[in-house]
């Protein structure tokens, strides 16, 4: 993992100068060295060479972040406008130092094991070790065939391409552990698909994102170790994991595996509850896409609520809803026992026994954890018997009156203690949904007893810890449908606008306000659908 001395006079504008390494991932396991990107079992290995196919030109720059770009990648922003760039981020030339891979894992997927999964359209193009010291490995999505393909076409297009590099990088400002997104490059080259899976099958446009992440492995990655009995490399990958990224497990304690897990299981449930307490639903929470180190990964038919309700499923490929905004934190329990599942060669009977007690404290970490986050977002301090209570009945009534989950909670971030006084929702639309309920007033009155127990705490600064926790705008389908609608007719202004605005979702922005992203969705917003098609 290679580095330069940055210059005085600023960062790097040069990419030939910019070097990764896959040294310390291909020294660390067997390698599959098959020729050429057709699909095919693989056997003892964790990941294969695969060389990215160009996209057909001409190629453009739909999207960069400037904070992924000169704050992880050390960086100039005016780098991205060259013409190399344009073919290092989108597979067309290699970067200096790579040698792309493509994963092997499998993964559960919708509750049924569905054995090789991988890579199948990302190749990881290596590690970079940037000036804080931080190792970030790169990734292209969409960039061509891997043995992992399986009978796909290795692409990706704009409609989801957009949906990645937004999703990521405004959960990154929301302060939720996630991948991040450098860039969005967009071509010309024709690919086909079926959006819905009903046979309207429609040409579309290929794209390819540049995203990182400080470890792209996943449970599906230690599952099909485990399914196809590679013991000795399932400990392989797991020493390795340990060393590189959980710091505070030594490598000779014979007891690192249990730590493992048990780590993974309380840094899980902490990731489910961030989600919740924004609205979030993943909409594949299968154990391919759950990360090793709880981060959100891979956003294909994910949403955030408008409308609340625990019901809530972004993705029309999930008939039964169990992916459900309210169902996350069992898909996790799920998830975490097929990951208990594939460690069990390597744990002795005691601790496989210790493993099932750290499971089995999964629901009471979610549970503390979402209570503490519900208590932020409605201002709450110190602890009282009721809040529970309190909090149940406002998320009642939001599900009965449909009130609008993300401004329902801004709204009471925003009035004052007098106006909640007076019920005056003037300008506060959700709040004007959520007074319709009959209890209401009996809410309201409890809520405000227990603002008004609070020692030392005044009303500016009650309203000013709850905007901090409750965003004013969060990437709602109907806005990233509207800025796909523009950029597949070349348009990248509203991706820009929406990027821009979402890495300060706390904070009232008048280009915001002006665009609507703050006031009821429109009536089309209810007809929109998502699916795993991308």
């Amino acid at each position: 993992m290679c580095r330069w001395n940055q210059s005085v006079w600023g960062l790097p504008r040069d990419l030939d100068r910019f070097r990764v390494s896959c040294k310390k991932l291909m020294e660390a396991f067997p390698i599959d060295e098959g020729k050429g990107n057709h699909a095919r079992p693989v056997k003892n290995c964790i990941f294969s060479k695969s060389t990215p196919t160009p996209l057909k030109g001409p190629l453009r720059l739909a999207a960069t972040s400037k904070e992924v770009i000169e704050g992880i990648l050390d960086l100039d922003v005016a780098v991205t406008r060259s013409d190399g760039f344009l073919h290092y981020a989108s597979g067309g030339r290699l970067l200096p130092g790579s040698v792309p891979l493509a994963h092997r894992y499998g993964g559960h997927q919708f509750g049924h094991w569905a054995g090789q999964l991988g890579d199948g359209r990302a190749h990881s193009l290596g590690q970079y070790t940037n000036r804080k010291g931080e190792v970030w490995e790169l990734q292209l999505k969409g960039s061509g065939k891997t043995p992992y393909s399986r009978s796909g076409d290795g692409r990706a297009v704009i409609r989801s391409s957009v949906r990645e590099f937004l999703g990521s990088e405004a959960m990154h400002f929301l302060g939720v552990p996630t991948s991040r997104a450098a860039s969005l490059i967009v071509s010309d080259e024709p690919v086909v698909r079926d959006q819905f899976y009903n046979g309207n099958v429609k040409t579309e446009r290929g794209a390819v994102v540049l995203r990182l992440a400080n470890s792209w492995f996943r449970i599906g990655s230690l599952e099909i170790l485990s399914e196809s009995g590679e013991i000795d490399l399932l400990r392989k990958l797991l020493i390795f994991v340990i060393g590189e990224h959980f710091p505070s497990i030594r490598p000779d304690d014979p007891d690192k595996y249990l730590a493992f897990y048990s780590t993974v299981v309380n840094e899980t449930a902490r990731l489910i509850a961030r989600w919740t307490s924004v609205g979030f639903a993943h909409g594949v929470c299968n154990t391919d896409n759950f990360s090793l180190l709880s981060v959100t990964l891979d956003y294909g038919p994910f949403g955030f609520m408008e409308s609340y309700s625990p019901h809530f499923v972004p993705n029309t490929s999930d008939d039964e809803g169990r992916y459900a905004v309210g169902a996350q934190a069992a898909a996790g329990l799920f998830n975490l026992q097929k990951l208990a599942t594939a460690l069990g060669p390597v744990l002795s009977e005691r601790q496989q026994s210790e493993a099932r007690d750290s499971l089995r404290g999964y629901v009471d970490i979610y549970r503390k954890r979402i209570h503490q986050l519900f208590k932020a977002k409605l201002g709450l301090l110190g602890d009282e018997e009721d809040d529970g209570y309190l909090i149940a009945f406002l998320l009642k009534m939001m599900e009965e009156t449909h009130s609008d989950f993300t401004m329902t909670f801004r709204h009471l971030s925003e009035a004052s203690f007098q106006q909640l006084l007076n019920r005056n929702f003037t300008q506060l639309w959700a709040l004007e949904d959520l007074a319709s309920y009959k209890l209401f007033p009996d809410w309201l009155r409890m809520y405000q007893l227990r603002l008004l127990r609070q020692q030392n705490d005044g009303d500016s600064e009650r309203q000013h810890r709850m905007k901090r926790e409750n965003p004013r705008y969060v990437l709602r389908n109907w806005m990233a449908e509207s800025a796909i609608r523009k950029a597949e007719k070349n348009d990248f202004s509203e991706v820009a606008l929406l990027h821009h605005i979402l890495t300060l979702p706390f904070i009232t922005q008048e280009t915001a306000e002006k665009a609507g992203y703050a006031e009821r969705p429109p009536s089309w917003a209810e007809r929109l659908q998502v699916s795993c098609s991308s």
